[in-house]
């Protein structure tokens, strides 16, 4: 087993947020693996592209709706990287624009199990990793919220914005419940940013048509949110815990 002495685990990482996020923390001198459910292609490209600047990075797949598909991931992390010392809680679904009495309860069932229950599985695999009760060094939970969770997303998501609003609460939650064991557990808000989400929506160019609402006057780009889950990641952020972090252009 290699034993690389820091190790992240970044769900959907094969794309937007996820892909930057990976890409960063490579360059930051972390051995990334790079979760995918479907993509494989896409993940192998991150995972060349670390490769190809010195970096380590390994693809895994997995679906965080399935806690087989988890389980099996995290035995791949430790077998291939070593102990899990981060956690990016970063994939996630969005589905196409409806009204809540137009919203079947599979649709429900999809956006909260994949957005959710997926992310509270991977972080109960990496307290049992990181905490120092079960053997661990301490470690960095950041969990990918969005700027949906308190402006509800009327009209469109609000499935969506009350999935992420659940993020919110677990983060708050689980960062005082293992703060004592070394662990930090923070949330990333991003706002109305430039990735391929959108589009499976059904709405690609949301951004482009909502960026006049931003103070900012534009939408955020996908590396200005990796330098915030980077940051919450590292000793920088040492005594950053249970904190929701917007990215959101003041939005």
């Amino acid at each position: 087993m290699a034993d690389h002495p820091k190790v992240a685990l970044i769900t959907g990482g094969s794309r937007g947020i996820g892909a930057a996020t990976a890409r960063l923390a490579a360059r930051q001198g972390w051995a990334v693996a790079v979760n995918y459910t479907r993509d494989a292609e896409a993940a192998r490209a991150v995972v060349a592209s670390i490769a190809a600047a010195g970096g380590t990075a390994i693809a895994v797949q997995a679906d965080v709706a399935d806690e087989a598909q988890v389980l099996a991931m995290f035995r791949t992390v430790d077998e291939q990287l070593g102990r899990l010392s981060a956690l990016v809680n970063n994939a996630g679904v969005v589905d196409v624009p409806a009204r809540v009495e137009a919203m079947s309860v599979a649709r429900l069932r999809r956006m909260f199990d994949i957005n959710v229950i997926g992310s509270f599985i991977c972080a109960r695999e990496a307290v049992l990793r990181m905490g120092a009760q079960h053997g661990g060094a301490g470690g960095s939970i950041v969990n990918v919220s969005s700027a949906a969770s308190r402006l509800g997303a009327a009209g469109q998501y609000v499935d969506y914005a009350a999935a992420k609003g659940a993020i919110d609460t677990m983060t708050l939650g689980l960062a005082r419940e293992v703060a004592a064991d070394g662990i930090r557990v923070n949330a990333v808000r991003p706002g109305l940013i430039e990735t391929d989400i959108h589009a499976s929506g059904g709405l690609p160019d949301r951004v482009r048509d909502l960026s006049h609402q931003v103070p900012m006057l534009r939408g955020g780009t996908a590396d200005e949110v990796a330098e915030a889950i980077v940051w919450l990641m590292s000793p920088a952020a040492s005594y950053t815990t249970a904190t929701l972090m917007d990215v959101s252009g003041g939005r």
